[in-house]
């Protein structure tokens, strides 16, 4: 069962003019927050973002940032 945190307080950003489509996000994200949408990856709800930062640490093309643990 996935929880959402506490709203509109999470740190996630993705520059989706980086983004290469790789899909990594998704296959390292315990939350599913992302879906690729026309080749890119995009956050389907925010806030279930635990702020882990895997996607960060996994993203090839340095598209995601996140404050580990703010939210």
């Amino acid at each position: 069962m996935k929880h959402k945190y506490i709203k509109n307080v999470v740190t996630l950003k993705l520059d989706s003019n980086k983004c290469i489509g790789c899909g990594m996000c998704m296959d390292v994200c315990p939350h599913s927050v992302f879906e690729l949408k026309e080749k890119k990856a995009c956050i389907k709800d925010i806030d279930y973002c635990m702020e882990c930062g895997a996607c960060v640490k996994n993203c090839p093309a340095k598209a995601l940032n996140v404050k580990k643990g703010v939210g």
